[in-house]
């Protein structure tokens, strides 16, 4: 894959977990590999592809809210993946056109999909080759010290990302980190999926390590991802949350014949 007169090298034989999410999705942006690996997703777990339908609409939702209702008008995606129309850029912007985004991730495909998109919006848009655990690089980089402004409040997302982190890279510790960066006022979003079925647990990070070559976290209980919460006021919610029930705004969404996992989190304000 060429963009411009740098050459991107991808091994496309190895399953993706951005490609993966894209294909449940129903987007185009995959292949075999990344389709094999979800066919046996599912047969793990049947409820996948709902499930990443709920957890975009949950994005969709969260976002709007806080341009709409809170006023939020500058947002860092971490772990953004592939581009999924509305994107993150495209709602805030629907709020007030002069919102500011700026999109982290390392996959390759993601940051050359992500670049030609937004070759026209690099005013107010930008995405950044980062690992979402590299907070200090981030937040030095040049886009986040173009686009974001350090005396207004921002949204920092972690949708259906932190389970790609292991424990050894503390992501409790990567969470507190971007709040102590943020103004008050600052929002963070968190979906992970969760589970208090201890064997599907164990089965589906068994699967998806072996599948990425240990490039995932794991699946976490209840309990594991109310800690990311501490410390937070959350929004719209008393308590983290099965995401299709944070603050919906219709009955037609998704639904998940059965939930042996789920998109658990919420939106929660730094005080």
């Amino acid at each position: 894959m060429r963009r411009g007169e740098n050459h991107i090298s991808i091994d496309v034989s190895e399953p993706s977990v951005a490609r993966m999410y894209d294909y449940l999705l129903g987007g185009t942006d995959n292949y075999v590999s990344d389709r094999e690996a979800c066919a046996e997703l599912l047969r793990i777990a049947p409820s996948t592809r709902e499930l990443a339908l709920i957890n975009r609409a949950f994005l969709i939702r969260a976002v709007r809210y806080l341009a709409a209702e809170c006023g939020i008008r500058q947002f860092i995606d971490h772990g953004s993946g592939l581009p999924t129309h509305p994107n993150v850029h495209q709602i805030a912007q629907g709020v007030d056109a002069a919102a500011r985004v700026v999109y982290v991730d390392n996959d390759p495909i993601v940051l050359a999909h992500g670049r030609m998109m937004l070759e026209e919006n690099l005013s107010t848009t930008s995405v950044i080759g980062a690992d979402m655990r590299d907070t200090a690089a981030i937040f030095a980089s040049d886009e986040v010290g173009r686009l974001i402004r350090s005396d207004e409040p921002v949204a920092a997302l972690f949708v259906s990302v932190l389970h790609c982190i292991p424990d050894s890279s503390d992501p409790w510790k990567l969470i507190r980190d971007v709040a102590g960066r943020l103004p008050s006022g600052s929002y963070l979003v968190i979906s992970q999926l969760a589970s208090d079925d201890a064997k599907l647990r164990e089965r589906v990070t068994d699967f998806m390590l072996g599948t990425t070559g240990g490039a995932w976290g794991r699946v976490r209980s209840f309990d594991e991802v109310d800690r990311f919460f501490g410390g937070l006021e959350l929004e719209k919610a008393e308590k983290p949350v099965e995401v299709s029930q944070w603050y919906p705004d219709s009955d037609l969404y998704p639904r998940q014949a059965t939930q042996e996992w789920i998109e658990y989190g919420g939106v929660a304000r730094i005080p």
